[in-house]
């Protein structure tokens, strides 16, 4: 099965590579024209991994630009960097930013006491301000917590691609071992 995987990513390849002859991408050609941003191999695809993993917690539409750039800087797969941005939604967003709450927390000296969605929102109702406000009260334990949980996730999501890339040569390899 990820052979057939392996294969379909790297068919994917020459169909990337053709959106690079739009209009509005003209003056960013020579910047895109990287091959590896768009290479469905395993350390491409790995770095891209990586770095949608880290840049999926920046706050709002600033994801997938943030995540363009680390991708073309650490020359990984761009879509599978904007693939891997899409674990945050409204609903992981919350529990994301708890852990990355008391990451933070654990990281820093003294004791840290998360806040209260109720002290916070006064009638408890879910709304963006309320969201904003609760975010806000989190404080220096969410900006130390956020890139910590970002880098932790960015090295398990590259050691996952590695490990999933490399399963079938070990297959391959335990299978030759058996019949010998």
């Amino acid at each position: 099965m990820l052979c057939s995987l392996r294969r379909w990513l790297r068919a994917l390849e020459p169909r990337a590579r053709a959106h690079l002859d739009r209009d509005w991408l003209i003056r960013l050609r020579p910047w895109l024209e990287r091959r590896e941003l768009f290479r469905f191999q395993r350390q491409p695809l790995a770095r891209g991994v990586a770095a949608g993993l880290f840049c999926g917690l920046i706050p709002g539409p600033l994801q997938i630009p943030g995540t363009l750039l680390v991708c073309a800087w650490l020359r990984g797969n761009i879509v599978a960097g904007g693939v891997a941005t899409f674990y945050t939604n409204p609903l992981t967003t919350v529990p994301l930013y708890a852990l990355a709450f008391y990451l933070g927390a654990l990281v820093m000296p003294g004791t840290q006491t998360l806040p209260a969605w109720s002290s916070v929102v006064p009638g408890g109702d879910f709304s963006v301000q309320a969201l904003g406000a609760w975010m806000q009260a989190l404080g220096t334990p969410l900006l130390v917590g956020l890139p910590t949980l970002g880098l932790v996730m960015a090295v398990l999501g590259y050691a996952t691609v590695q490990l999933l890339w490399l399963a079938p040569a070990l297959q391959r390899k335990r299978r030759l071992a058996r019949s010998r």
